[in-house]
């Protein structure tokens, strides 16, 4: 009896590992069947996505530079109500003080610029007398290439004519768009005068029906980094670029170039756009010194000046200034802008070093998806899981 009543008991020890066991293989294959249908949801919404805020443009893209703005102009707000300036007088003096400034940078780049963009055709000449070696290499090989054309193409194919209908006027091209672009900005500022004047209620309300402690506290925690990183990045930034668009500015006037204070504002916006934003602005100073200058030497001036300039303020002053907090890959920043360019054209490119701030903020304090650890390290690549519950189902059997 004491033997079978042995047997017995080792029984039941094998089966109640082999159930425990079971149970954990039915867990996992649960767990593994929920993440992937959830790491499928996400990919399709990832997909998604991109498509529906560039059908929805007219929707997302003020909205969404609304809120950015809204986010750097927080410690602002934040500095008038420690001075016991109400939140909805507070939030209308930030909104009014962007307004001002925003007013005065467009005033002083777009009304000069249109005296360029009118002066253009008739400048036309000088810039080829002024490029007119340039433009012999060209042309000698675009005779060579149509050559090669003419000889290998098909002479009796039919000529096609493409005709593209331009607006008769400027006026016409403003007045058609301008009361739909002042619709949008009009929302855009009403976003930002909401979002500022319920600030501190809305911030406090989310964290304070957080379920426990430790959820407010990591709440309050992320608001504030993405308040911080987003107000640091754009309020250093806007002083930089402020600074080197004087300093333009100041070199172009010094050279007798026409409008300085135009080129220093279009610097100074473009610079906003990492990498491309620098290669415009020397494209388009050389174009503007061409217009404005006869001598050939003299006309690459500004573009030389401004190139100088700008290895100056990205390799010394924007790195001791901005320090490593605001550190990004510069891979993750050229996929952000392909991105948001691709989304919503010049704007979306301006907008997408601040959008790929606050999202990285978000998921540093969030935790990132280990989507890796879940293809392979847990998969049937390596059966790592699976090894480990085979092994477990061997041990009894070993013990025995």
């Amino acid at each position: 009896m004491k033997r079978l009543r042995g047997i017995d008991g080792q029984e039941q020890e094998r089966l109640a590992d082999e159930l425990h066991l079971e149970s954990e293989a039915i867990a996992f294959r649960r767990d593994r069947l929920l993440a992937a249908l959830t790491l499928i949801a996400g990919a399709g919404l990832a997909i998604a996505l991109p498509f529906a805020l560039r059908a929805g443009a007219e929707f997302f893209l003020p909205v969404t530079a609304a809120l950015v703005i809204a986010v750097a102009l927080v410690p602002l707000l934040e500095w008038f109500e420690r001075r016991r300036v109400p939140s909805g007088l507070s939030a209308l003096i930030c909104v009014l003080l962007f307004i001002a400034l925003a007013n005065i940078a467009v005033a002083s780049i777009v009304l000069p610029a249109t005296e360029w963009i009118r002066l253009l055709p008739a400048r036309i000449g000088r810039i080829r007398e002024t490029l007119a070696p340039l433009l012999d290499i060209y042309a000698s090989l675009e005779r060579f290439i149509d050559d090669i054309v003419v000889e290998f193409g098909n002479s009796g194919a039919a000529e096609q004519r493409v005709t593209v209908e331009t607006p008769n006027s400027m006026l016409d091209l403003i007045a058609s768009s301008a009361p739909y672009a002042a619709i949008q900005l009009f929302f855009a500022v009403l976003v930002i005068f909401f979002f500022l004047a319920g600030w501190t209620r809305m911030r406090k309300q989310t964290i304070t029906t957080r379920a426990s402690f430790d959820g407010a506290m990591t709440t309050a925690r992320v608001i504030q980094q993405v308040v911080d990183a987003t107000s640091t990045y754009l309020g250093t930034i806007t002083l930089v670029n402020m600074s080197m668009g004087l300093v333009v500015a100041l070199v172009l006037w010094l050279l007798d170039m026409p409008t300085p204070l135009m080129w220093g504002g279009i610097v100074a916006v473009l610079n906003y756009i990492p990498y491309l934003g620098p290669i415009a602005s020397t494209l388009l100073l050389a174009l503007g010194g061409l217009m404005a200058f006869a001598d050939p030497f003299y006309a690459w001036l500004p573009a030389i000046s401004f190139a100088v300039i700008h290895l100056i303020e990205a390799n010394i002053i924007t790195p001791s200034v901005v320090g490593r907090r605001l550190t990004i890959n510069p891979l993750l920043i050229l996929l952000a802008l392909s991105f948001w360019a691709w989304v919503w054209g010049t704007t979306g490119a301006l907008l997408a070093v601040p959008l790929l701030i606050i999202l990285k903020t978000v998921l540093d304090a969030a935790g990132k998806p280990d989507i890796a650890g879940f293809l392979f390290e847990e998969g049937t690549l390596t059966g790592g899981h699976h090894d480990e519950l085979a092994e477990d189902h061997a041990a009894p059997q070993n013990r025995r």
